[in-house]
């Protein structure tokens, strides 16, 4: 993906669901989202327990999100073999982007994201790249 679209992304896209975010402050996920909230982004924690992260409520899955949320980016924290089942939830949820971490790839479920509709990055960081361009 060019720097121009990446740049679009970031700029116009404003609610970030972190799938796989830990409450730890020491691990990468819990970072990255400290920093797009320090950034004015609204970040929708997804992870399978705990109430609160970032002083924002916690949801199991995707699909747990209330429809008035309108999630448009999904940036994922977990394993490229767990990325498909995330991808089929941000289609049902009306997501806009498919952000997969430095390190996840998954070529089948990045194919089928797009062709939903969706944009597809992929083995990038969210953080570096909104340093690197805004």
């Amino acid at each position: 993906m060019k720097d121009e679209e990446l740049k679009e992304i970031l700029g116009n896209c404003k609610t970030i669901a972190v799938v796989g975010i830990s409450p730890r402050e020491d691990r990468p996920s819990y970072r990255v989202a400290s920093y797009l909230k320090s950034k004015g982004y609204r970040i929708i924690p997804v992870r399978p327990d705990g109430e609160s992260i970032l002083g924002e409520k916690v949801y199991r899955t995707l699909l747990e999100i209330p429809k008035e949320i309108q999630v448009e980016v999904v940036d994922i924290f977990r394993r490229s073999e767990d990325v498909p089942p995330i991808v089929k939830e941000a289609i049902q949820q009306e997501a806009k982007v498919i952000w997969m971490q430095e390190g996840v790839i998954h070529q089948e479920a990045g194919e089928i994201a797009e062709k939903a509709g969706l944009k597809v990055i992929m083995d990038r960081c969210i953080k570096k790249e909104h340093q690197r361009l805004l």
